[in-house]
């Protein structure tokens, strides 16, 4: 699901080989195969992997996927991001579970509805965590069992389930794709029997990925079709391989894979040499791509809606390296999009809704910290709730590596990056830019629900300060 900004009208951020191979595709004749359950576990294991993270949607039917794991997003954009999610795509997502929810036995359902004025909704989700990536010299694997929407021909057309993972920096810039890396693990439309799998890098248009169109290629799924039965999806990133290699599967048959060479430099580094990634589920309706293969505008009139798509478990896996796998509990806080921020709760900095000069890297105390902070930098929190009683001070996880002299401020304030601070404290060197402390600063009475700015001030323009989390107490 390419992220990217909107497109020129003629050029349409998806494939240009996307015809030719549906063309292959649809002229595959579906074989007929064993009948798969409809629920599994999650797959224990292989020799020598470990895993890393999984859900398996066991929750109860009708419930939303958990928190714990799984923001979802809302609108018709990232806030600040580009228009109907960078592809196209007409339908609004929402957080209602008639359109994502748990079906009670043992899969999440993400289903498009159109309303009676013809207005479509449907669901997209994506993890907490954003650091998934190898560990080093090791594999990373990413794996779903899934049933695309059980819906073909006319019926079908601007259909578009995917599921897939994006660069962490994307959270809160939005902008910076595709040099952020994405990794298409999972994409079919128009209930066509085809999954493709794709990488989307560089530089668009063109680069190194030929952007819009990016790296892909597509077969049809083994036995059973792929809107018929579940089919199990997987990527593999290989950092133990030198050149590194990128690998898809689908039923364990590897049908796509890309080299570092291929990729080259700077353009590989971009993309793998940031925090990690965060996966995506959706079913986007009409966009660039569905409507490149129909050769027209979709969904059309005789789109059906309320076909969903059945994810069973979604698993990460690692073999290999020198380093031990990420843990598996996410940082208790909300990222963005959206949701409501307990204030009193620890608040990690990465989570941010919007930034200015702002980077995030990986944190010596597990997940992120945001740094390269100086003055007139700020991140901001929305929707972050200190209820009826006012906080008496807040504390934030900090360390800087700045030189002898250089020092500043870092500041709270409510609705404005430049409103007047409601509380603040000074930071010097603290041993080094992973060299973590706790530092309390007093703050002035919010109440209520409020956007939340942390900015910074020096009186030098150097980096003085990263932050890993903060928090208010009452």
């Amino acid at each position: 699901m390419t992220p990217a900004p909107a497109a020129p009208a003629a050029l349409p951020p998806r494939r240009r080989l996307t015809l030719a191979l549906t063309l292959l595709t649809a002229a595959a004749t579906a074989l007929v195969g064993t009948t798969v359950t409809a629920n599994a576990a999650v797959p224990a294991p292989a020799p020598g992997w470990s895993l890393v993270w999984s859900d398996d949607f066991t929750g109860a039917a009708g419930t939303l996927p958990s928190a714990g794991n799984w923001i979802i997003d809302t609108g018709t954009s990232y806030p600040g991001g580009p228009p109907n999610w960078g592809t196209g795509e007409i339908q609004t997502y929402t957080n209602s579970t008639a359109n994502v929810s748990h079906d009670g036995g043992g899969n999440l359902r993400i289903t498009p509805l159109r309303d009676a004025s013809g207005r479509w909704t449907s669901a997209r989700i994506e993890t907490v965590r954003s650091n998934f990536k190898p560990p080093s010299g090791g594999v990373l694997a990413i794996e779903g069992r899934i049933q695309m929407p059980n819906v073909t021909g006319a019926q079908a057309s601007g259909y578009w389930p995917a599921f897939w993972a994006l660069g962490s920096p994307y959270r809160g810039n939005y902008q910076n794709w595709p040099g952020i890396g994405e990794f298409d693990v999972m994409e079919n439309v128009n209930g066509l029997n085809s999954v493709w799998g794709v990488l989307h890098c560089g530089v668009a248009p063109g680069g190194p990925c030929d952007e819009f169109n990016g790296i892909g290629a597509s077969r049809a799924c083994p036995g059973s079709t792929c809107q018929s039965a579940f089919h199990t999806y997987r990527f593999e990133w290989d950092a133990s391989a030198s050149p590194q290699q990128l690998r898809w599967y689908v039923d364990g048959q590897l049908y796509h894979s890309v080299s570092q060479s291929r990729v080259g430099e700077p353009y590989w580094s971009q993309m793998t040499n940031h925090a990690g990634y965060f996966l995506l589920l959706n079913v986007a309706m009409g966009g660039a791509f569905p409507n490149g293969v129909a050769g027209g505008a979709t969904p059309t009139a005789a789109t059906v809606p309320g076909r969903p798509m059945l994810v069973d478990y979604v698993a990460v896996y690692s073999r290999g390296g020198g380093t031990t796998p990420p843990p598996t509990t996410p940082p208790p806080t909300t990222p963005p999009p959206g949701g409501v921020r307990d204030a009193y709760a620890t608040i990690q900095a990465e989570s941010f809704n919007a930034q200015n000069g702002v980077l995030v890297e990986a944190c010596a105390e597990g997940g992120q910290n945001i740094g390269a902070l100086r003055s007139g930098d700020w991140v901001r929190f929305d929707n972050v709730e200190f209820g009826a009683t006012p906080p008496r001070d807040f504390v934030a996880r900090v360390a800087s590596g700045a030189a002898s002299g250089v020092s500043g401020l870092v500041e709270v304030r409510l609705d404005s990056p430049t409103s007047p601070p409601i509380g603040s404290f000074a930071i010097g060197n603290t041993g080094g830019w992973q060299s973590w402390r706790s530092v309390p600063g007093n703050v002035a009475g919010p109440t209520g629900r409020r956007t939340v700015y942390l900015t910074f001030s020096s009186g030098q323009p150097a980096d003085f300060v990263n932050v890993n989390w903060f928090t208010f107490r009452r």
